[in-house]
């Protein structure tokens, strides 16, 4: 039976446990390239001790970022100081991972915190935004995408490819396609924001193509021996019965793209219409889902989404429900949720989930769950480590 702090192997890769640090949106960056902030964030996140550290989504294109502040990988740029990333992510413990995407209609929009609305189309930040057909996302998002053309299509399955080639170069071992959150390839996937009448659109076999096609494009070019992964948006919580034909044809797309070289399903939500009433408020809402996608389809399975403790994420993998558990927030809150999940679970050693410099001290020096040290004063050696 697989546990939360078993290792993983998925291809040539082997994860030190199934704790994986999501990707995370920072927003950041300048002119899509990263720095010292997410430098800071990704290195605190791979030294928490986590199996595997995902960046935040990077664009694959100008026009394909969320913010104008989000990450890129369109140019060599970019590619450097992701590459500096890859490697920190690397030296601090864990497997580096890199999540692509471009986002569509929900694209050029304000920082959450600066508002979280479209940037008005006379503003000089602003860009126009495509997506499948003229259907705005609608409340902040309210701006009317242009329609892609077949040209348009070509050319952004070829930017997924080529910034797959990028993230290669620059040592990523784990390559994420973003197929959900309403973003392009989701919107092409969803009857919500997908009017078409070509073969790009109508039918659920239609509406699967642009996400196939993605798919095709960058196992071309990513090498077998590394995982390639997809996020997939397989329910809206907007309507019971349309619910249940989008979990049916998510799984038919998850078959489609097994069959088509995906090794693993990050199973998340769709974020398609502002109708959506989400259960956030309930523990693990879509484990159950993801695990009957997974069995349906027969391919590995993560997921996230209201996952916080340690009894739950470790009983997700007991029971077989998830290959792999994706923490944001809990890890936000606690970089070092590895180690406290390894205490609260009896893991033995429970310190050495972290790097040696602070595993050796905590182990040496342990703690009552009040902080007090618990080894007696006359038995300390205070060497450089304050009490």
């Amino acid at each position: 039976m697989p546990s939360l702090f078993e290792r993983y192997t998925l291809k040539d890769s082997v994860l030190k446990n199934r704790i994986v640090v999501s990707p995370m949106s920072q927003y950041m960056a300048e002119n899509g390239v990263i720095n010292d902030w997410q430098f800071g964030h990704l290195t605190t996140m791979a030294r928490g001790g986590s199996g595997l550290v995902f960046t935040e989504e990077v664009a694959v294109a100008p026009e394909g970022r969320i913010t104008p502040f989000q990450a890129g990988l369109w140019n060599d740029e970019q590619a450097e100081a992701l590459a500096k990333a890859a490697r920190l992510i690397k030296q601090n413990g864990s497997v580096p991972g890199i999540q692509i995407a471009h986002a569509g209609r929900k694209a050029n929009a304000n920082r959450p915190w600066d508002g979280d609305a479209h940037i008005p189309a006379g503003d000089s930040r602003a860009w126009e935004t495509i997506g499948p057909s003229p259907i705005s996302y609608g409340e902040l998002l309210p701006r009317v995408p242009r329609e892609m053309t077949i040209a348009d299509i070509q050319r952004v399955i070829a930017d997924f490819a080529a910034t797959a080639v990028r993230a290669l170069d620059a040592g990523f071992e784990w390559l994420e396609l973003h197929f959900a959150h309403g973003f392009l390839a989701q919107s092409f996937f969803s009857p919500h924001a997908n009017k078409r009448t070509d073969a790009y659109g109508g039918s659920a076999e239609n509406r699967r193509r642009f996400p196939l096609e993605v798919l095709a494009a960058v196992r071309k070019v990513w090498p077998e021996r590394l995982p390639l992964i997809a996020r997939l948006g397989v329910i809206e919580f907007d309507d019971p019965q349309l619910d249940a034909e989008k979990i049916a044809d998510s799984i038919a797309l998850t078959r489609a793209m097994k069959a088509g070289g995906l090794d693993m399903l990050d199973v998340s939500l769709g974020f398609n219409t502002p109708k959506a009433r989400v259960p956030f408020e309930k523990p693990g809402f879509l484990v159950d889902i993801a695990a009957d996608i997974g069995r349906q389809a027969e391919i590995p399975i993560a997921t996230s989404w209201s996952i916080f403790t340690p009894d739950q994420a470790d009983a997700i993998v007991r029971e077989e429900k998830a290959d792999l558990v994706m923490l944001g927030k809990p890890l936000l809150a606690n970089p070092h949720w590895p180690y406290f999940a390894a205490q609260q679970l009896g893991v033995e050693s429970p310190s050495w989930v972290l790097p040696a410099p602070y595993a050796h001290w905590l182990a040496r020096y342990p703690r009552d769950e009040h902080g007090r040290s618990i080894v007696p004063a006359r038995d300390r050696v205070h060497r450089t480590i304050p009490d």
